[in-house]
């Protein structure tokens, strides 16, 4: 009960403001610590599925972690993400200061970026 209040509360501190709605997973002490935490106007919804976005900002890293069967320590681990994190926000163009982008510039973007990519790995190379 008290990690999900200091869970919920870190989170509202984070984004600023308080949601309208909160989506978990049914655990059994979030529904008194977002009343506790949030008040009682948040709604909360449980569901595996609508709980999804964040499952799938990791499948990248799940996806490229099975074949290394894992990290071998913390640090190789890290250092992995970082990258990881760094070259997919670089290529995954989405919305220039809050206007949406077509998917032909997303896709000449990338294409740019991916050109300046191969240029920088062959002159360390």
């Amino acid at each position: 009960m008290e990690a999900a209040q200091r869970f919920f509360k870190q989170a509202v501190a984070s984004v600023g403001c308080v949601p309208d709605q909160v989506t978990t997973d049914g655990h059994n002490s979030y529904p008194r610590a977002i009343r506790e935490t949030m008040g009682s106007d948040v709604a909360h919804r449980t569901s595996k599925y609508l709980n999804n976005r964040l499952e799938q900002d990791h499948r990248g890293i799940k996806q490229r972690s099975y074949p290394m069967r894992g990290f071998g320590t913390v640090e190789g681990a890290a250092r992995f993400c970082c990258a990881f994190d760094e070259l997919r926000n670089s290529f995954r163009l989405r919305h220039v200061m809050g206007e949406m982008v077509s998917l032909l510039q997303q896709r000449q973007a990338f294409l740019q970026r991916l050109v300046t990519l191969q240029r920088v790995i062959q002159a360390a190379s």
